[in-house]
C-alpha cells in the first residue's frame, strides 16, 4: 500500500541539494484504500451511506477516483443502481477514457473482498486527505514567512492565524450532535405530554398548571397516579404474551417553594370525595358485620362453656362438635376494614397490613417523600423493599408476624404517587439496595424546570366547568371500577398489539452497546409494561364507566408511548442524580480526561494507562464507554482488516466529537 509514513517537510536550504530533488516527496496517499472505498460502495448501496457521511470526494488523491465518485453519487441521488456499467454511463464516454475506462471500473470491483471493511478504508482516505491538508498548509505558512518583509508583522500573524485555522478547526462530518450526559439539565428535558390525555383531564391539568404557576409534569404525573388508584386491583392489561397490572409508581422531583402541596391536594380531591362515598355505603354492611360477629362470639362462648360441663361422653363429644362448629362460624365472620385509598405514609408493616385489609389495593400518595426515609430502614433499621416490589408486579404477598396471625394478598397491588425535592433525590443512591432489588427500576420519574423566579402574580383560575368534569369523572371512574366484583383484563386490538410488538422489538436494540437503554437495563427492561399500564389508565380515562368492556386502541397505545418515552429521558437525568448509574460517572470522568487532554484517538488502554486509579483493567471502561458512544462524544474507530498470520489483534480506537474539546456546559463539566 502506497502510503507515506512521514509528513515532515525538508525546509533546511542548507542541507538540500542544488537542483531541489530533497523536496519531491510524494504526498501522502494511498490508491489502494481509494480503490477499495470505490470499489465497495459499487457494490453495497450500505457501504456507500457509511462512505458519504464522511467523504465529500475532495479527499480523493486521484482526481479519475474523484470523478467515479461523483459519478457514483449521481446515480444514488436518483435511486438508481451504481453498478459499473450504470457507473460508466454516468460518467459519459468522453470522460470514461480519463479515469481508465470501463475496465476499470470492474477492476475496482475485483480488489474488494469484502465491503464490510469499508469504513476503515474510507477512514484512511480522509486522514490522509487531511495530511496533504497540513502539507499544503505548511507550504503556504512557508511561502508567507520568506515573503515577509519583517515591516508586516501584524498583516503576516493574521494570515498565520487564518492558515492555522484551516488545519485546526474541527470537521463534524458524519458527527451527530452530542446528547447531554445529563446531570439535572431539566432544561434540555421534554416537557410532559399533556396533549396525551383525554380532554377533559388535559385541560384541567394544563388548567391547574396555569392556576399553580407549576409545571404541568406535575399535576399530569399525579394525574397518573390518580388514574392508578382507581384502576389498580380491579383492572389488569394484557399485553402479547403477558399481562400487567394498572398501578403505577410516579416522583416527581422539584425544589422547595414550588407549590407541591397545592397541587396534590387539587389532584386527589376527587379520591378522597370518592373515598368518603364508600365508607358511608359501607357502613351499614359494617355495622352488620359487627354484630354478626358479636353473635358468633356468644354462641361459640356458649357452645365452648356447654362441652366443658357436659357430664357424660357422648353429651360431651355432641357438644365439642357443636362448639368447634361455633368457632369455625367466628372465624367466618370477618368485619370487612373501613375503605381506604391511599395514605401519605406509613411503615412498612403498617401498609401491608392497610393493603391486606384493602383487598390487595392501596395507595402512597404525598407532598413530600418521606416514604423513602421508611423504605431505607429509619424505623426497622434496615431496607425492607419487599411490600414495593411484590406490590408494583401484582404478585402474592404471604407475611408471617410474631404474635399475631399472618397476612396473605392474592394480588397486591400498590400505587406510589409522591413530590420530593431534589435533595431526597440524591439521597437514593445513599441506599444500594434501592437499585440492587430493583426498587429504582419501577420509578416514574420526572425531573420538571422550576418556575421559581418567573411566576406570574394574576394567573387565570381553573375554569369551574373544568374543574367539575374533572371532580366528577375521577369519582364516577373510581365508584364504578370499585362496584366490579372481578378483575377485568383489557386487551389492545390488532393494530396496537403489531405496534406493541414493533415497540418491544425497538427497545431491545436500545439495549446493545452505544443504545440508549444500555446503561440502565433494569429501568429500560419495565418500559414496556409501564407503557401498557399507562395505555390502560389513558383508555379508561377515555371511556370511565365502560372502558373495561373494550379494547385499546392504536391511537390509545401512541400516547401512552408518548408519555413513556418522556418519562425514559426524565429517568436517565433521575439515574445521573441519584448517582445510581456508575456508567455515568466514568462517562464524565472520560469526557474530562478527553477535553484536559486534547486526546483525538484513544483506546481502552491507553484509558486505563492514564486513569488506572479509577480503571483497574480495560473491562471496566466498557460501560462509560458505552454511555459516551450512545450520546454521540465519542465513535468507535473501523477496525482494519484482520491481520494474516500471529499477532495480536489491534485493540478498538475511539474519536472524540469535536466538540469534547471546547468550553461547552457539558464538555467542561
Amino acid at each position: 500500500m502506497n502510503t507515506t509514513p512521514s509528513l515532515r517537510l525538508i525546509i533546511d536550504s542548507a542541507d538540500a541539494s542544488p537542483d531541489g530533488a530533497d523536496f519531491i516527496r510524494p504526498l501522502p496517499h494511498s490508491i489502494e484504500a481509494e480503490q477499495h472505498v470505490l470499489g465497495s460502495v459499487m457494490l453495497s448501496a450500505v457501504a456507500l451511506g457509511e462512505a458519504r457521511a464522511l467523504l465529500d470526494g475532495s479527499e480523493f488523491y486521484r482526481p479519475a477516483h474523484t470523478q467515479i465518485w461523483e459519478g457514483i453519487l449521481s446515480l444514488a441521488d436518483r435511486g438508481a443502481p451504481c453498478a459499473p456499467v450504470a457507473v460508466a454511463a454516468a460518467i459519459g464516454p468522453h470522460n470514461l477514457a480519463k479515469v481508465g475506462g470501463a475496465p476499470y471500473l470492474h477492476t475496482l470491483i475485483s480488489q474488494v473482498p469484502t465491503t464490510v471493511n469499508v469504513a476503515h478504508f474510507v477512514h484512511m482516505v480522509r486522514d490522509l486527505a487531511y495530511a496533504r491538508k497540513v502539507v499544503a498548509t505548511g507550504t503556504r505558512l512557508a511561502q508567507l514567512g520568506y515573503a515577509s518583509s519583517g515591516d508586516d508583522i501584524a498583516e503576516l500573524r493574521a494570515a498565520v492565524a487564518t492558515e492555522v485555522t484551516t488545519v485546526t478547526a474541527p470537521d463534524t462530518r458524519g458527527w451527530p450532535a452530542p446528547a447531554p450526559l445529563w446531570g439535572g439539565a431539566s432544561d434540555d428535558l421534554p416537557a410532559f405530554p399533556v396533549w396525551s390525555f383525554p380532554g377533559w383531564l388535559g385541560d384541567y391539568v394544563s388548567a391547574l398548571a396555569e392556576a399553580t404557576q407549576t409545571p404541568a409534569d406535575l399535576a399530569g404525573s399525579l394525574a397518573l397516579a390518580v388514574l392508578a388508584v382507581a384502576a389498580s386491583g380491579k383492572v389488569w392489561v394484557r399485553g402479547t404474551t403477558w399481562t400487567e397490572p394498572t398501578n403505577l409508581y410516579t416522583v416527581v422531583v422539584l425544589p422547595p417553594g414550588n407549590r407541591k402541596s397545592e397541587v396534590y391536594k387539587a389532584m386527589t380531591a376527587p379520591l378522597k370525595a370518592a373515598e368518603s362515598d364508600l365508607i358511608r355505603a359501607s357502613a351499614p354492611l359494617i355495622a352488620e358485620a359487627k354484630l354478626a360477629r358479636k353473635v358468633a362470639e356468644a354462641d361459640a362462648e356458649k357452645a365452648e362453656r356447654a362441652a366443658m360441663s357436659a357430664g357424660d361422653e357422648i353429651l360431651r363429644a355432641e357438644r365439642l362438635a357443636e362448639a368447634q362448629d361455633a368457632a369455625l362460624r367466628l372465624d367466618e365472620t370477618v368485619i370487612p376494614a373501613e375503605p381506604r385509598l391511599f395514605t401519605a405514609n406509613a411503615t412498612v408493616e403498617k401498609l401491608t397490613s392497610m393493603l391486606a385489609e384493602q383487598g390487595g389495593r392501596f395507595a402512597i400518595l404525598a407532598p413530600e417523600g418521606k416514604i423513602f426515609s421508611i423504605l431505607a430502614g429509619r424505623y426497622s433499621g434496615s431496607p425492607d423493599l419487599e411490600v414495593f416490589l411484590s406490590g408494583h408486579a401484582g404478585e402474592e404477598m404471604r407475611t408471617d408476624r410474631m404474635g399475631r396471625e399472618g397476612e396473605d394478598i392474592t394480588a397486591a397491588t400498590l400505587t406510589l404517587g409522591v413530590c420530593i425535592q431534589p435533595g431526597v433525590l440524591a439521597r437514593l443512591g445513599e441506599t444500594p439496595e434501592f437499585r440492587e432489588q430493583g426498587f429504582l427500576a419501577r420509578l416514574l420519574c420526572s425531573v420538571p424546570k422550576s418556575l421559581l423566579g418567573f411566576r406570574r402574580a394574576d394567573p387565570d383560575p381553573v375554569p369551574a366547568a373544568v374543574l367539575d368534569t374533572y371532580a366528577t369523572n375521577i369519582k364516577a371512574l373510581v365508584l364504578s371500577l370499585a362496584d366490579l366484583n372481578e378483575p377485568h383484563t383489557l386487551r389492545f386490538t390488532p393494530e396496537a398489539e403489531a405496534a406493541i410488538i414493533a415497540l418491544l422489538r425497538d427497545t431491545e436494540e436500545r439495549f446493545r452497546p452505544g443504545g440508549d437503554l444500555a446503561h440502565m437495563p433494569d429501568w429500560g427492561g419495565k418500559l414496556v409494561g409501564a407503557i401498557l399500564r399507562i395505555a390502560a389508565l389513558l383508555h379508561l380515562a377515555e371511556h370511565l364507566r365502560t372502558g373495561w368492556d373494550r379494547p385499546i386502541t392504536l391511537a390509545t397505545f401512541t400516547n401512552a408511548h408518548q408519555i413513556g418515552e418522556y418519562f425514559t429521558q426524565h429517568a436517565q437525568a433521575a439515574y445521573d442524580t441519584i448517582g445510581a448509574d456508575p456508567a455515568v460517572a466514568d462517562a464524565r470522568a472520560l469526557l474530562e480526561w478527553i477535553r484536559r487532554t486534547g486526546t483525538e484517538r484513544f483506546t481502552a488502554r491507553d484509558v486505563v494507562q492514564a486513569l488506572r486509579s479509577r480503571f483497574a483493567k480495560v473491562a471496566a471502561t466498557e460501560p462509560g464507554l458505552r454511555v459516551l458512544e450512545s450520546h454521540g462524544w465519542i465513535r468507535r474507530l473501523p477496525a482494519p482488516p484482520p491481520r494474516k498470520g500471529a499477532g495480536r489483534t489491534p485493540s478498538v480506537a475511539f474519536e472524540p466529537h469535536p466538540d469534547a474539546f471546547g468550553d461547552t456546559p457539558e464538555a467542561s463539566r
